[in-house]
């Protein structure tokens, strides 16, 4: 119980900013033996608060009709104060324990944090400057796949000027700290756009679609917004999504794509839940489609929070950390000279 006390208070530094909520109850968790117990059923290599907090809230925007909800403001505009819910929530989660249980045996944190892709782009745009082909995505931990649309949307960076797709109902914000990376107007071509995960969620189901849901913060009326938008897009789009064992399948997906288009594998805060052992696998299956020909790979969290991006162009491989990235990239560093 203690390790997962730890983790608790780790993740109340962690949220401190962005959701006072989940940082008073996290503080409050990491001293209730119960509720911990319940957390001992959430399988390996899940982020174990994200996970718990995801399930209540999953259940309260279902429709559980139970006091707690008064705290949280993505149900109330009128939220009461976040000190008077300790009690509410451990009668929510004792109340709830087998339906809580459920969820966190069988569900995976799976945010899909479409911001990122302000830093996606410019990624993106510079591989295509070094290629000059279409780019053939294949993303790793894609959930519902937002981010294998990049290309849809449009980015704004602090100055006047507009990326992307200039008509898009979505539209990206993101500061750049340093380093002005390469853009393009109109955004590159992509020939195709397969995501992998051990779970997809189809945001035309309603209860995959509230699930992502209930991942996004309570106070994140922003975030909220714009995964409704995207989510409307992603229902008119025609996306290759399957279902399992990414690293697995990544060989057999890389040998259908064409020899006139730039295999593109991505992933973004996902690796942090691979083994050390999946993480070296899936450098070696990239190696060995680089004997073939030309691929990038594009990364964070594989073995720092850094973003990273690999190649290997007619046997050549070279590894570049190019920049560093806010979690829901809301800011990020270029390090790659323009």
């Amino acid at each position: 119980m203690h390790q997962l006390s730890v983790r608790f208070k780790r993740f109340a530094n962690e949220c401190k900013d962005s959701s006072k909520l989940y940082y008073f109850l996290s503080l409050h968790v990491a001293k209730e033996e119960e509720i911990l117990r319940i957390c001992t059923n959430i399988r390996r290599g899940q982020p174990i608060p994200n996970l718990l907090f995801g399930a209540v809230h999953y259940l309260l925007l279902k429709g559980v009709d139970h006091p707690l909800k008064q705290f949280y403001m993505s149900i109330t505009n009128n939220p009461h104060s976040i000190e008077n819910s300790p009690p509410y929530f451990n009668d929510f989660c004792f109340k709830y324990r087998d339906e809580i249980i459920q969820l966190v045996q069988t569900k995976l944190v799976q945010t899909n944090e479409v911001r990122r892709c302000a830093y996606l782009y410019p990624a993106f745009c510079y591989i295509y400057e070094t290629t000059n082909k279409p780019l053939a995505l294949i993303e790793i931990g894609t959930s519902a796949g937002f981010q294998l649309l990049w290309d849809q949307f449009k980015y704004s960076y602090g100055f006047d000027k507009m990326y992307g797709n200039k008509n898009s109902e979505v539209h990206l914000t993101s500061d750049i700290r340093n380093g002005i990376p390469p853009f393009h107007h109109k955004a590159p071509p992509v020939s195709y756009r397969i995501g992998t995960d051990l779970h997809i969620n189809y945001v035309s189901d309603k209860n995959d679609y509230l699930w992502l849901m209930a991942l996004i913060w309570p106070e994140q009326h922003e975030r909220r917004k714009m995964f409704r938008n995207v989510a409307h897009i992603v229902k008119k789009s025609n996306l290759e999504l399957i279902q399992g064992d990414g690293i697995a399948l990544i060989s057999k997906l890389s040998e259908q794509i064409k020899d006139d288009s730039t295999i593109c594998i991505f992933h973004t805060h996902v690796a942090n839940q691979f083994s050390h052992e999946d993480k070296i696998r899936l450098l070696e299956k990239i190696q060995r489609i680089g004997e073939k020909r030309d691929v990038f790979h594009l990364y964070n969290n594989m073995f720092d929070g850094e973003l990273h991006l690999d190649s290997i162009i007619t046997g050549q491989k070279q590894m570049r950390t190019i920049g560093n990235t806010e979690g829901h990239g809301k800011w990020f560093e270029w390090r790659i000279p323009s």
